[in-house]
């Protein structure tokens, strides 16, 4: 199997970390190669950047702590040095919640064509403002995640959403570099995976 890239994005709660654990255990069964997959899910990474001491992560970790936007530079730098340090031109490379602006899309666009990877798949997992805010509310009391329980910081994540990431999704829609793929994501786990292999004729 030739390597493959694809690129989950979508609202917070969509469920893209989900289908992209589902895609990778796919690629892992379905590869006759055993070709490794990188996962590239930049928000726990970040997570573990700003939980660390050091005058740049307290400055990320302010801007976190109200649910504002990362400068694009530290984005990049978060994904780039994972890609210099593990691609080797054989593996999956499986892309979660990033690009987050169009800048950085700009930027993640020239790696694509520096490691040479032909044809990535965007797979868009669509959910309405109001669905992603609930499920983030479910997801707080089942989980207890302090962020997603504060209604302010959600709208401040929908709103970036809204300005900063659909510009990238839309940069990826027109771009005929890529097959974007769009998926409704108002849907049981299994419906959701179902319509994403049926559109990648899995």
């Amino acid at each position: 199997m030739n390597p493959k890239t694809f690129i989950f994005m979508g609202r917070s709660g969509c469920g893209k970390g989900t289908q992209a654990k589902i895609l990778i255990d796919h690629l892992n069964q379905a590869d006759p190669e055993k070709n490794k997959v990188v996962y590239l899910e930049t928000g726990a990474r970040f997570r573990t950047f700003i939980s660390l001491p050091g005058y740049s992560n307290k400055l990320a970790a302010d801007i976190q702590n109200i649910g504002g936007r990362q400068p694009d530079f530290l984005a990049v730098w978060n994904w780039a040095h994972v890609l210099i340090e593990e691609m080797t031109g054989k593996e999956h490379l499986v892309v979660d919640g990033m690009p987050r602006s169009y800048q950085e899309a700009l930027v993640f666009d020239t790696a694509i064509h520096f490691y040479k990877r032909e044809k990535p798949v965007v797979v868009y997992i669509d959910v309405s403002r109001d669905w992603s805010k609930q499920h983030l509310l479910s997801r707080a009391q089942k989980e207890g995640r302090a962020d997603d329980s504060n209604s302010e910081y959600i709208e401040r994540r929908l709103n970036f959403f809204d300005h900063e990431v659909m510009p990238a999704i839309e940069y990826f829609k027109h771009n005929a570099g890529y097959n974007f793929i769009h998926i409704k994501g108002e849907q049981t786990v299994e419906e959701v995976t179902r319509d994403m292999f049926s559109k990648l004729n899995w």
